[in-house]
């Protein structure tokens, strides 16, 4: 549940950003030969092209769940967080338009620190922050124009942008109920089958006697407690 909703993101941060008047769509799909033989209007491209585990903000641990009563119920795992990162490209009939509309997204990717977060949906639950990365060096194993030539396309002017977003494990582990009864202690040997009252209370049927038995003095003689 994480992918889509920073799409949804991402494109409405690109539509408030160049909607002044202008008609110009924004995409998700591939930019390659088929896709661009079928533009009719200028385009704003942001394609989805590697997703990556983000190892350094990965926590161990687990989070505790509670029920309306807010007895404790479960516990989850630590968010597992990820690295998206989108080619965005620009498509006009001409390329000065094409660098106008890469200057006005790229300025207004650098004034963002981080996405907005959603209303709803499983980021607004989480509540993080989702970090913003533009245009910096990719990984060795990873080059822009391997991308481009995956997809079988030219290569075109396009920025960088990686989002940092988690995603909550959809599983709990469940735990024993609560524990409503005090602690009854007793010192000295019980029989299994006695039942002594012990503060007043008797000893729960099926409690089990516990003997310790401790090193014998230095006469020799045991004794148990």
């Amino acid at each position: 549940m994480v992918i889509h909703e920073v799409d949804a993101l991402l494109r409405e941060l690109i539509e408030d950003e160049i909607s002044n008047g202008e008609q110009i769509e924004v995409s998700l799909e591939a930019p390659d030969k088929d896709w661009a033989a079928r533009r009719t209007q200028p385009t704003v491209n942001a394609y989805l092209y590697d997703v990556r585990r983000d190892v350094g903000r990965n926590e161990s641990g687990t989070i505790i769940t509670r029920d309306e009563n807010g007895q404790i119920n479960g516990r989850r795992p630590m968010p597992v967080w990820f690295r998206l990162a989108y080619l965005v490209t620009a498509w006009t009939q001409r390329p000065e338009d094409e660098h106008r509309l890469l200057s006005a997204l790229l300025n207004c990717f650098v004034r963002k620190d981080s996405l907005p977060l959603p209303e709803e949906g499983a980021l607004a639950e989480l509540g993080a922050p989702l970090p913003l990365g533009v245009a910096m060096p990719p990984p060795q194993d990873r080059s822009l124009s391997d991308v481009w030539s995956a997809m079988g396309g030219d290569l075109k002017p396009s920025i960088d942008v990686v989002v940092i977003a988690p995603m909550l494990p959809d599983r709990v582990d469940g735990v024993g109920p609560p524990v409503t009864v005090e602690p009854i202690y007793r010192v000295g040997d019980i029989e299994d089958d006695e039942r002594e009252e012990v503060g007043g209370r008797p000893i729960p049927p099926g409690w089990e006697s516990a003997r310790v038995r401790r090193p014998p003095p230095r006469n020799g003689s045991d004794v148990t407690s």
